[in-house]
């Protein structure tokens, strides 16, 4: 083993030797359970320190790629994310006794089309006789199909956009791979692509997505084997691509083949601008996510995933192992929601409410100074001096809103809050001035910008 890490390191920094490794694992040259050499074995054959190796091995570990076992010493393992280091889990739950809780990030539930009727019609149907029939019902497939941004070549329903990216993160990404991320991103999505020993790089966005020519220059500097997206609504700051800036992301990526597209459309029919996919351009090689819940509800748990047969065909055969399908029910149900005219004029209004939440709020912000950006979707993205210090003066006034940091791949040169404008249905202007008072702090003397954040809130 000694001769084959040897073999494999080119660069013998902490860094290069970590990759090195990482590389070994992913290719099965080193598999889980493999007892790896001792430090000073390591260190001797390369000829450099110790210290440089520990190093290597520290960043292993930390990427949850090795497992230290004390006197037994260091073996591969399965990455695992202990709770507590997780992105998602400090996104709530981080205050006590508040009233107004806008960390959420879920959707106004009065806001959803009903079920009721939807349940009826579909009553006691038997949509299920068969562990073998597809996993998507028919009818549900076609509607979906006329609905996709461009024409997929395969699909399939899972249970929610989240399942979705998992699954396909799963079939993707190996240990050690780059693979490119908009900064700020979903913190559900670092905690997956970190979950499986993803190095995360984090591209710049401007008010239409992602920045190309930031785009074109992480292409030539990682050589990643994905890109993740999200097309329209971005969560958190709400902004959307055009179809100019899909044309400019694709002619970024026409040189790299080998470069696959994931695109998270989470905010579906509640989205204002209109869908948009680089699949359009390089349908071989973009796996588009359209999600349900936030139009239609969380407790449907659905969401539709479409791209490359190849991949689609992989996750659908890994599904037969585990849940096997998505509740034919539900997807009954999601049908005549997809189909009714009442719920499609309920899912209408909802996004004329949300577009008006946020041009409130927005307005009213403005008008106290403060500076937030939220174009679409249900989040708003408040700018702050002070993250720590906004959330304990909005606590204060029983306010919760969500850390900025979770979102973060790399520094962004500000600090921000998420703010869940679309469950804020009135009292805007004394909101607003409650909420730019609290970006504010610091400028009325509460200590350095610098300060680190506690513990857990990153």
């Amino acid at each position: 083993m000694l001769g084959l890490i040897k073999g494999a390191v080119d660069d013998r920094s902490a860094r290069g030797i970590a990759a090195a490794v990482s590389r070994l694992v992913t290719a099965g040259d080193l598999p889980v359970g493999s007892r790896l050499p001792t430090v000073r074995d390591v260190a001797r054959e390369l000829g450099v320190s110790p210290t440089t190796v520990s190093e290597a091995w520290q960043r292993l570990a930390r990427a949850g790629a090795i497992q230290t076992r004390g006197r037994s010493g260091s073996f591969v393992a399965v990455p695992v994310l202990p709770r507590q280091r997780l992105r998602y889990a400090q996104l709530g739950g981080l205050l006590t006794g508040v009233s107004r809780d806008f960390s959420t990030g879920v959707p106004d539930y009065d806001l959803l089309p009903g079920v009721t009727e939807s349940l009826k019609r579909v009553g006691d149907a038997r949509l299920t006789t068969s562990y073998l029939e597809a996993a998507v019902l028919p009818p549900l497939e076609r509607v979906l199909r006329q609905r996709w941004p461009y024409p997929p070549d395969q699909l399939t329903v899972v249970d929610g956009a989240l399942d979705a990216l998992d699954r396909v993160t799963a079939t993707l990404v190996r240990l050690g791979d780059h693979v490119l991320v908009e900064n700020p991103a979903f913190p559900p999505v670092l905690d997956l692509l970190e979950a499986v020993g993803a190095t995360v790089v984090g591209v710049p966005i401007d008010e239409h997505g992602m920045c190309p020519d930031a785009l074109g220059e992480a292409l030539r500097t990682y050589d990643p084997v994905a890109v993740y997206l999200q097309p329209r609504a971005h969560n958190p700051t709400g902004v959307s691509m055009t179809a100019r800036r899909v044309e400019e992301l694709a002619d970024a990526l026409a040189a790299y083949p080998e470069v696959t597209v994931v695109e998270d459309d989470h905010a579906g029919d509640i989205a204002t601008a209109p869908p948009v996919s680089l699949g359009t351009r390089l349908p071989d090689r973009t796996v588009h996510v359209a999600g349900f819940s936030k139009s239609h509800g969380p407790d449907l748990r659905l969401a539709a995933l479409a791209g490359p047969a190849p991949l689609i065909t992989a996750i659908g055969d890994r599904r037969l192992l585990g849940p096997g399908w998505s509740s034919r029910l539900l997807q009954a149900v999601l049908l005549d929601l997809l189909t009714d005219a009442d719920a499609i004029a309920q899912v209408a209004a909802a996004r004329e409410v949300y577009a008006e939440r946020r041009a409130a709020l927005l307005a009213a912000l403005a008008a106290h100074g403060a500076t937030a950006t939220a174009a679409d979707g249900i989040n708003l993205w408040l700018t702050v001096d002070d993250q720590q210090m906004a959330m304990l003066a909005l606590a204060a006034h029983g306010i919760a809103v969500a850390p900025g940091a979770p979102f973060e791949v790399t520094g962004l040169g500000a600090e921000h809050v998420r703010v869940t404008v679309g469950l804020i249905r009135d009292d805007f202007d004394s909101l607003a001035a409650i909420l730019a008072s609290a970006a504010g702090a610091t400028a009325r003397g509460s200590g350095s910008r610098s300060r680190p954040h506690p513990r857990g809130w990153r």
